[in-house]
């Protein structure tokens, strides 16, 4: 009689019959039970290295994740959608400032030259460095009969609009995303300029009209811009991220004076307009294209980079739906950055008003020199922008020093170094060359700022960060208002000493604003920005 076992597979570590098909099943069951345990060891090792937890349907779904916050498992730099963010709006701000200063170049070509002369304030202090350069020049453009003072009102309309949509703007974003807000800001600061040279046929009036709605447009730009990094960037990129943005708006100045002033010999200053015009407008086709408001609505990221942006803000963020304006308004690490924006401005503004002045009227460069020399100070400017965000990131992510240590350092770096540079470009005289260097390093360093109090708002509150930028710009837009006014008062001669005045009140400015921030700001989220008063504590 048949055993009725004889028929049945041994177990584990059982010897099995001399029957052949007992001996070729055994090997076959035992290789199957060790591919599974390999392929669930293999499952398990794969969903531990990821930055959020494994899905329900594995055997094992209680692996412990690695950190979101860790750099070494962060998703991938190369073709992704959150750095495919950073260099689109990089040369978004490289439009966004080549509209904004390039009126600067052409308004010399627009203005008749018997009417300049009777302005001369040209000083004679120091010795012509070069002899004027003979360029085949083209006289075609329209002249118009306009005073310094009526410059002057042309060039500042700028900023009666700008400092309007400054809060709105970020309130805005905040609510509804800053993907549109951002991209018609550009569009219509660029369709504006395209109509300039009508405007300046219809007028003084209508060119301070133009202008005033080209502030309007840009007033939205940067707020919009904060308020969608709020979204995108993790809180260990942000430098790097929110460094390569802003970095276009110091290119775009340094590319755009000296082609202004090229397009303004060998053209005419209207076509200055219309290419900047034209740059804008296909900038934002490919803005609306290819940009999304939110990681989530984005069509064409990895889900693996999706999950590490939300996952490393899963903290930072409020589900408050209404704006808590008392406690923002009266948190001192808010009006630390206040004060710090407000300061560095002074100088900025001030230097990116007046050192074409100051290098045409006292050291005296012809016109095509001074083109290319004003810009070199923000080409440097732009590369310390991006080498100090890569720097701020790597020393928090790598070699863990907190968030607050790295925006105090960077802010003081690039607010007292500025200051000493630019008071001893005031007193060294007539020496050009050192003038020249003094001032580059001193905006160069200003650079620093970027990984700095400049984007300490997401640090404190990354839920309302562009209504915290709209705040600190709207304050810091007003040296841009009144410090070149102050400073051309100060300078009826424009004597070396007066500059040396203008120099040094702008350089104790920057120190104050570095020192405040020391004492008051703060590198976590405020209690006052998350619904549920725990924020992330870096």
């Amino acid at each position: 009689m048949k055993s009725p076992v004889s028929d049945l597979a041994p177990s584990d570590g059982e010897e099995g019959s001399d029957r052949t098909p007992l001996l070729q099943r055994a090997p076959r069951a035992e290789t199957a039970r060790q591919a599974l345990l390999f392929m669930e060891f293999s499952r398990q090792e794969y969903w531990s290295e990821l930055p959020f937890p494994p899905p329900g349907d594995l055997p094992n779904p209680g692996i412990k994740p690695a950190s979101p916050a860790s750099p070494e498992l962060a998703a991938p730099v190369c073709c992704s959608a959150r750095y495919n963010l950073a260099f689109l709006s990089f040369f978004g701000f490289f439009v966004l400032y080549s509209l904004r200063v390039n009126l600067s170049v052409a308004l010399v070509d627009m203005v008749d030259s018997n009417t300049t002369a009777k302005d001369n304030r040209t000083s004679y202090e120091c010795a012509e460095h070069s002899a004027p350069i003979k360029v085949l020049r083209n006289q075609t453009g329209k002249k118009y009969q306009w005073d310094a003072e009526t410059q002057g009102w042309i060039l500042g309309s700028f900023f009666y609009g700008y400092i309007i949509t400054q809060i709105p703007g970020g309130y805005v974003a905040s609510r509804s995303g800053g993907k549109l807000l951002l991209g018609f800001g550009v569009l219509g600061t660029a369709v504006f300029t395209l109509f300039t040279p009508l405007a300046a046929d219809f007028g003084f009036g209508a060119l301070v009209a133009l202008r005033a709605l080209e502030g309007l447009g840009e007033g939205v730009t940067f707020p919009a811009m904060h308020a969608m990094w709020s979204s995108w960037a993790p809180p260990l990129e942000r430098s790097k991220l929110l460094s390569i943005s802003y970095a276009g708006a110091q290119l775009g100045t340094v590319v755009s004076l000296p082609l202004s002033g090229v397009i303004c010999y060998y053209m005419n200053w209207t076509y200055v307009f219309y290419f900047f015009g034209l740059v804008g407008i296909i900038w934002f086709i490919l803005w609306i294209c290819l940009v999304s408001d939110t990681p989530e609505t984005h069509k064409t990221i990895t889900p693996y980079e999706k999950e590490y942006i939300l996952s490393s803000l899963k903290n930072q963020l409020s589900s408050q739906k209404s704006v808590p304006w008392i406690p923002m308004l009266k948190s001192l690490p808010l009006w630390a950055i206040v004060v710090a924006h407000f300061s560095y401005n002074w100088t900025f503004y001030t230097l990116l008003t007046l050192l074409p002045t100051y290098m045409k009227e006292v050291l005296r460069f012809n016109i095509q020199e001074n083109g290319f020399l004003s810009a070199v100070p923000y080409l440097g400017c732009w590369l310390c922008m991006i080498l100090s965000g890569q720097a701020a990131d790597n020393l928090r992510a790598r070699w863990n020093f907190s968030t607050l240590w790295v925006r105090r350092v960077f802010s003081l770096i690039g607010m007292i170094g500025p200051a000493i540079f630019l008071v001893a470009a005031g007193f060294i005289g007539c020496d050009y060359s050192l003038a020249v260097a003094f001032l580059t390093i001193s905006t160069t360093l200003g650079g620093f700022c970027s990984s700095g109090f400049s984007i300490n708002h997401l640090d404190i509150a990354p839920s309302y960060a562009g209504i915290l930028l709209g705040i600190t710009n709207t304050f810091a837009t007003i040296p841009g208002m009144i410090g070149p006014i102050i400073a051309r008062s100060l300078t009826p001669e424009n004597t070396i000493g007066e500059w040396q005045t203008v120099f040094c009140i702008a350089a104790a400015i920057n120190v104050f604003g570095a020192i405040f921030f020391t004492l008051f700001a703060k590198g976590e989220v405020q209690n006052w920005a998350i619904s549920d008063h725990r924020g992330h504590r870096n």
